[in-house]
């Protein structure tokens, strides 16, 4: 990542609340071919969520503490704060010494950091809904890019390209977009599903279908400028009535397993040498 940090753009994308299962289902069975042919392999790896709701979940993600491979570790991270006795902390990892979060270490590295808001918790209204948003420089949430939304992640990705567009070439950009098509309330993302019914694992599925329709513009913005190292994850899932479980804030598998990639989305001087 030190390699990384300083040359390429960055893009942290978190599909809130998507449930590992899901996520995988849909990539074997080819129905999010825009996300699909991006993961290394064509498929998600399985990790464990750094917690179990949105709030708890970003903080630790923003402090370098990324989903966690879902094997026996210790696994060396990408991005770390300095803290003496990490076990994770490798040759090649990020380790931003002067600041408590990686998004404040990479304004001081010269990045325009960025956050396209999606759940509550990005939303600036009440106090706690400038927490997380309130770290970066530049931050954006209206009502279009919320969980009522049915077209919240199309408007999301609309604002990022203006984001990109109005940046000058030569400035770096970290965008953060937190996705919140996944979350409850999805019923309206599944044709013929109804409010009365309900959110479904069914629905859910649908929902991640329409968020891969669109994140192709997003991948094409990121990368319009040079190269961009992206990380796509999820921060949490959620229960559907397993084991009589629903939602999430739990310690429940459907909750703490989640799907990961990162890759590289080459720019134009890349796919120039390539041509």
């Amino acid at each position: 990542m030190n390699r990384i940090v300083g040359s390429h753009d960055l893009l942290l994308v978190t599909l809130d609340t998507l449930r590992y299962d899901v996520a995988a289902e849909l990539a074997a069975e080819g129905r999010i071919p825009n996300l699909a042919r991006h993961l290394p392999g064509g498929a998600w790896e399985r990790r464990h969520a750094p917690g179990s709701f949105t709030y708890a979940s970003h903080q630790a993600i923003f402090a370098g503490f990324l989903p966690t491979p879902a094997s026996p570790g210790p696994h060396p991270r990408l991005f770390a704060a300095s803290f003496a006795g990490s076990e994770t902390t490798a040759e090649g990892t990020y380790v931003f010494r002067d600041t408590p979060d990686l998004v404040s270490a990479l304004a001081h590295e010269g990045y325009r950091t960025v956050c396209v808001g999606g759940v509550g918790f990005f939303n600036r209204l009440p106090p706690l809904g400038t927490v997380l948003p309130g770290l970066f420089q530049e931050s954006h949430w209206e009502p279009s890019f919320g969980v009522a939304s049915p077209t919240s992640f199309a408007s999301q990705v609309e604002r990022a390209e203006e984001v990109v567009a109005a940046l000058p070439r030569d400035r770096r950009l970290f965008l953060f977009v937190n996705v919140s098509a996944l979350h409850q309330p999805n019923w309206f993302h599944r044709s013929g599903a109804t409010r009365e019914a309900g959110d479904t694992r069914d629905t859910h599925a649908a929902a991640l279908e329409y968020v891969d329709r669109h994140i192709g513009r997003l991948f094409a913005a990121m990368s319009s400028r040079r190269d961009c190292f992206a990380v796509v994850c999820s921060d949490h899932g959620t229960a559907y009535g397993e084991d009589g479980f629903t939602g999430h804030r739990l310690g429940h598998e459907s909750v703490w397993n989640v799907p990961y990639a990162h890759f590289i989305l080459p720019g134009p001087d890349s796919m120039e040498k390539t041509a």
